[in-house]
């Protein structure tokens, strides 16, 4: 068995490859056991029986996936029973396909492949009892096993020829589900997808394209394409699915924010030549230098509003338009804005207050009042209850 990659961890959200793919059946008098299995003795003895119970289950957990993650390893089955009292010896033969990875890996993708092959194996079982006279056709199946596990790792994609019968799988890579579209996120239009032609888009997303622009947050986009806002919601958390557009916070110059990985930007020729194109004020002119653009992100610190940075660097009198630079500085995660979350610690909260639990933001809540920052930030100056977190 190989070792565990100590660098990753369950629930990282890594795909690891397949590394190993076994057969599991209840023999008669042997009880369970691993009766096929590629590589050999990737998954030993010991392992395996002290994890059986969870690959030859009770009846009622036959034909559901089952995933256990235990020993350093975790395995997806599909366990099955085919009932029959004149072909096999205790009236059923049951067995279990089993895929094998690491046990930090991300292993959904694989449960579609898993329970297909089951299938096809339950299927030639039935026809010609494929599995129970393995004896016979141990070869064909560890050739099974080999082609599945070195086709899926390499290209994703296998076919199966066996006899009059074949089979295709292929393992579909399933997506996190999008976050939670708000009224003040900022939908920003990916560079990949900006010259699509406007006709090749849904109805929907027609309509509010020309206001998807890295600046006009949600609620905003709503109004001015005229479309209802949950609508509008619902077609930008799909375009965010779809790795289509990219959600940001408002963009104001009252905002703080943060520098990160910032070397990135510096290293990568590719990625600073793409930067000093990007937040060129006029692209007609000579392009800001590095230099500059590194010199106004690093000025980014807690406590130091764009605004200030502005006034000190002057950027417009370098070519750099501030906003797309942090538009930019967003987007590559250069850096990130450090939000205030007013909290009341009052007793009984009342009015404006009943907003200030800690969970939404200054943004959040402007979207929400129809307020500017300025009087939000006024209104809690004057509220001796209220305290402010930036995180």
């Amino acid at each position: 068995m190989q070792s565990n990659c100590k660098q990753f961890y369950e629930g990282c959200g890594k795909e690891g490859q397949i590394r190993c793919i076994f057969l599991s059946e209840f023999h008669a008098t042997a009880g369970s056991k691993i009766s096929c299995q590629v590589p050999p003795d990737y998954v030993s003895k010991e392992v395996f029986d002290a994890i059986n119970v969870y690959i030859i289950p009770k009846p009622h957990l036959q034909k559901c996936i089952l995933t256990v993650n235990a020993m350093d390893i975790k395995i997806v089955g599909y366990p099955v029973g085919i009932e029959d009292q004149q072909k096999y010896a205790r009236n059923a033969f049951l067995f279990n396909l089993c895929f094998v990875c690491d046990s930090w890996a991300r292993s959904v993708q694989y449960e579609p492949v898993v329970k297909k092959l089951s299938e096809y194996l339950i299927m030639m079982e039935e026809e010609s009892c494929f599995l129970s006279k393995q004896e016979d056709n141990k070869s064909k199946l560890t050739k099974i096993f080999e082609t599945v596990i070195n086709d899926l790792n390499k290209k994703k994609v296998t076919t199966i020829v066996e006899g009059d019968t074949t089979i295709y799988l292929k393992i579909v890579t399933h997506k996190p589900d999008p976050p939670i579209v708000k009224d003040h996120m900022v939908p920003l239009l990916l560079v990949d997808y900006k010259n699509t032609p406007l006709e090749n888009w849904d109805l929907t997303t027609q309509q509010i394209l020309p206001y998807i622009n890295g600046i006009n947050h949600i609620a905003r986009i709503a109004a001015e394409a005229d479309v209802e806002t949950n609508l509008v919601k619902s077609c930008v958390q799909n375009l965010v699915y779809y790795g289509v557009v990219q959600l940001l916070p408002i963009l104001k110059y009252s905002n703080v924010y943060m520098t990160q990985n910032l070397k990135s930007l510096i290293q990568n020729t590719s990625l600073t030549n793409a930067c000093r194109k990007y937040v060129a004020l006029k692209p007609d002119k000579t392009k800001p230098t590095i230099h500059k653009i590194f010199q106004f992100y690093a000025s980014m610190t807690h406590g130091v509003t764009l605004r200030a940075i502005c006034q000190r660097i002057c950027p417009q009198n370098h070519n750099i338009d501030e906003r797309k630079l942090v538009i930019f500085g967003l987007q590559h995660k250069f850096i990130r804005c450090i939000h205030k979350y007013p909290v009341f610690t009052g007793s009984v909260p009342s009015g404006r207050q009943k907003m200030y639990t800690g969970l939404s933001s200054f943004d959040e809540i402007c979207c929400k009042t129809g307020l500017s920052p300025s009087s939000i930030e006024k209104d809690i100056d004057k509220d001796t209850n209220v305290t402010v977190i930036w995180k």
